[in-house]
């Protein structure tokens, strides 16, 4: 067997560090508020890297994911709205078919462990197929973007850089992929947080608001999310078109049940309910004082003290919308980098 020079195990050595230089991935860990619960995403399953971000920000923004091109996952999230869709009350697919639900915001999902309106998804890797495989919204197959991804000029390459052992464009990556990128979608950084962590103070209009909230509101919407990951009845209606979570349990006591959202960002986040029935928060208290219909499956909270709903003056309503948008994050929604 002929021996490899000194000179050219040397050029050998040096091209080997080169490639593996070159395939190498970047970390992009998460930056856990301190104030935040702990993250429910297995990290070890799918390492964050600066590549891996980067393709799941371009895949995030582009139709491609669509059958006709025409959405992407940013037509009904949107930045500037929190990652929520302020133009349409029922969010819009391909040929502009109306869905059945108005788009949630996906800031913070990795301190989540159940997803969308109903909690039927459990897991944010599989968040991304409820959207491309639903014909009311992207109307596409994962298969049939796999065709798509591996034929692209730029997509096999930006995949290889953030997946440098891959062979193929899958599904699997596909999602890692996507899910890297809303990992990073952390809205931490509001005026209630500057306050929470003693960088600021309320004003006395928001202070008022907070203890309203403290009292009244924070049963369902609590700690730092905003939100008890429950699913309630908060009495929209008698009847149910839309039977909630009882389409994933199968059980008349969730009928008219839906995910406690958080109230991060709600400010801008109109419209509001799972269908988007309310344009302003200044609607969304006037239901709760005066709109809530009793029903079997009616959170119990909502009919304390022999009245349906929860009673606020008129005082007591502009306090707490005070509050209410000291949880707007502006960094968060104006961040060039997202």
């Amino acid at each position: 067997m002929k021996l490899i020079s000194g000179v050219s195990m040397i050029l050998f050595i040096w091209i080997v560090s080169c490639t593996t230089e070159e395939s190498s991935t970047t970390p992009f860990p998460i930056a856990k508020p301190e104030h935040f619960p702990p993250i429910l995403y297995n990290l070890e399953s799918n390492p964050l890297t600066q590549e891996g971000f980067k393709l799941g920000r371009k895949l995030f923004n582009d139709p491609i994911l669509s059958s006709d091109g025409s959405v992407a996952c940013s037509n009904c999230h949107v930045k500037q709205a929190a990652f929520t869709d302020p133009q349409h009350r029922l969010s819009l697919g391909v040929d502009e078919r109306a869905g059945i639900r108005n788009a949630p915001s996906i800031a913070n999902m990795a301190f989540f462990s159940e997803f969308v309106w109903d909690g039927g998804i459990i897991h944010l890797d599989f968040v991304p197929p409820n959207a491309i495989e639903n014909p009311l919204e992207m109307n596409e197959s994962l298969s049939h973007v796999m065709n798509k991804l591996n034929r692209h000029a730029e997509y096999p390459e930006l995949f290889r850089q953030a997946f440098p052992d891959m062979d193929t464009i899958t599904s699997a990556y596909l999602l890692k992929s996507l899910s890297q990128y809303q990992l990073h979608l952390i809205s931490a950084t509001s005026r209630y947080d500057q306050v929470i962590l003693g960088k600021e103070v309320f004003s006395e209009d928001e202070k008022i608001g907070f203890e309203l909230f403290s009292n009244k509101c924070s049963q369902c919407h609590a700690g730092q999310l905003f939100t008890n990951m429950g699913f309630s009845n908060n009495g929209l209606d008698t009847e149910f078109a839309d039977l909630g979570r009882a389409r994933i349990t199968e059980s008349v006591k969730d009928l008219g049940k839906f995910r406690i959202p958080s109230l991060r960002n709600c400010a801008v986040t109109a419209p509001y309910m799972h269908d988007g029935r309310f344009k302003s928060l200044e609607e969304v208290l006037e239901h709760y004082e005066h709109g809530v219909h009793d029903s079997p499956t009616l959170d119990p909270l909502l009919k304390e003290a022999g009245h349906l709903g929860i009673f606020l003056s008129a005082n007591e309503k502009q306090s707490l919308l005070h509050f209410l948008n000291t949880l707007t994050d502006h960094d968060f929604i104006y961040n060039p980098d997202l």
